[in-house]
């Protein structure tokens, strides 16, 4: 007998846009989606145009999927309380974000229960179950983008933490950053050297042109083009983030030994200075027992953070809310 499919609206709700689709989980196939559609969410109109916008989109879903439908299962930029559904905290590229009560809102207006988690755990969950990680008994998964973050999954449960915080890898210390201040306060923390805006800071540093040929501003692909045809300022601002990277990497294999890493992002894309920068930072810190732990790419792309809040509906991602 075919196993029982599960049918959940997916939201992946960012900064700029909100992407939905209809998600079929069934045991022992791969996941899939259908419907796919995305509007943008605009932020700077308030969290209550946000909260509309992503009930439009799960209506839409709805709507096309014709009944037969088992949840929804929401990405979200910010911090999430999973027991909730609630944005307890979003900052200022999410105005008004905060506070709302996405879950509950949700489930009013469509009449489906729904689960929500923050967006850098949706798509920890999605590689860890069905991408990169998918047969490994637990992975640190890093997402290397604008910003930095990342998740750490056992058994397939994302570690939660006593705040909901656990796995902000881009708040880690790391050499290369040192007396560098950071968003969060501190200072010495790995995001704002080794994401991209850092390197295309470090770029305009080393003495790179602030703009591009066609008059556009600066940005990490065509820093990435430059470090491919050898501009030094260009390899340089690539080598100090991806050092800082592979030392944090090694850093927290040695504190959590998982099966894999699974490094995903715009940043991750980058060429050869890059990764030989990140392999060699992540041998001066990683300890000989743990120096053969594999890093993977991520493979599920745009998709990761859309199964793994659906997959969140059928499965808990957290093991305290099986």
């Amino acid at each position: 007998m075919a196993a029982e499919a599960k049918r959940v609206i997916a939201l992946d709700i960012g900064g700029t846009k909100i992407a939905s689709a209809l998600v079929t989980l069934r045991a022992g196939e791969a996941p899939l989606i259908e419907h796919y559609g995305k509007v943008p969410t605009e932020a700077k109109l308030g969290g209550q145009r946000v909260l509309g916008n992503a009930i439009e989109s799960a209506r839409r879903v709805a709507e096309v999927a014709g009944g037969g439908l088992d949840g929804i299962g929401v990405s979200s930029a910010g911090v999430i309380d999973p027991a909730t559904g609630d944005v307890t905290y979003a900052n200022e590229i999410m105005p008004g974000w905060g506070g709302t009560h996405l879950g509950a809102e949700l489930a009013r207006e469509l009449g489906l229960p729904a689960r929500v988690l923050n967006d850098v755990h949706a798509h920890a969950l999605g590689e860890a179950r069905w991408g990169g990680g998918r047969d490994a008994s637990s992975c640190l998964v890093v997402a290397v983008g604008t910003g930095i973050g990342g998740a750490f999954v056992l058994g397939g449960h994302i570690l939660l933490g006593a705040h909901n915080e656990a796995g902000h890898v881009g708040h880690v210390s790391c050499s290369d950053a040192t007396g560098v201040p950071c968003s969060c306060g501190a200072t010495g923390h790995l995001e704002p050297i080794a994401a991209g805006p850092g390197i295309i800071e470090r770029y305009l540093e080393l003495g790179g042109d602030a703009t591009q040929a066609d008059g556009s501003p600066m940005d990490g692909a065509e820093i990435d083009r430059r470090a491919a045809r050898g501009d030094q300022a260009a390899r340089d601002a690539e080598v100090r983030s991806g050092h800082a990277i592979g030392e944090v990497l090694g850093s927290m294999c040695n504190m959590l030994d998982p099966d894999c890493v699974i490094l995903s992002g715009s940043v991750a894309q980058c060429g050869p200075a890059w990764h030989d920068a990140m392999e060699r930072g992540w041998h001066e810190a990683v300890m000989p027992p743990v120096a053969s732990t594999p890093v993977r790419s991520g493979e599920l792309g745009g998709n990761a953070p859309l199964i793994g809040a659906a997959e969140n509906v059928v499965r808990s991602g957290y093991a305290e809310f099986e």
